[in-house]
């Protein structure tokens, strides 16, 4: 089935050092630029999974997520290996180390308004390296949560007024979750 703005040309609104405004036929959304994309990390440490809260500018106020960074964002490493950026973004953010990297696929974000696409990292056999924190500026909290109390966990922190990422929806729904941790889904 081919929607009628599918073949139009795609034309550029505005660009900017990290977000591109772009319009196709009616639709206008976004996208990073110079193809950038994410590493999501789902950290999981015996019963417990690593989370990390960090204050976010477009939403002006602090979210729950789970470790990620960008692929390529750095001059001269546009070329980064996306497990080795996810491998760097966990140790910078939390500061763990993973013994095991599986590749759980590429999802996308919110598809109706960004191209953007990002790549799940399941990482396993966790050693606590450093204390975390993210890089200069990111005052990010590292939160060690028992996986039997992630509902509970988020839920406490919506009633705090922390924002909760549309990615924690995968632990929340104990699918996927249940299935990552039991090896039936790699």
């Amino acid at each position: 089935m081919t929607t009628p703005d599918a073949n139009a040309p795609e034309e550029i609104a505005w660009e900017g050092k990290w977000i591109v405004a772009r319009k196709r036929g009616r639709w206008e959304y976004a996208s990073r630029a110079r193809n950038i994309r994410a590493a999501v990390i789902l950290a999981i440490d015996g019963d417990n999974v690593v989370l990390v809260e960090q204050y976010r500018i477009p939403i002006a106020r602090n979210c729950l997520e789970m470790p990620a960074g960008l692929i390529g964002d750095e001059e001269g490493k546009e070329s980064e290996d996306p497990i080795e950026s996810a491998r760097r973004e966990l140790e910078e953010e939390t500061g763990y180390r993973a013994d095991s990297w599986t590749d759980l696929g590429e999802f996308f974000s919110s598809p109706g308004m960004t191209t953007e696409s990002f790549t799940v990292y399941l990482a396993k056999g966790l050693t606590k390296v450093g204390a975390g924190g993210g890089i200069e500026g990111e005052n990010i909290t590292v939160h060690r949560v028992p996986i039997a109390q992630i509902n509970d966990f988020v839920a406490a922190e919506r009633a705090r007024g922390t924002a909760i990422d549309s990615k924690l929806l995968m632990l929340l729904a104990g699918g996927f979750l249940g299935d990552v941790i039991r090896g039936d889904r790699a």
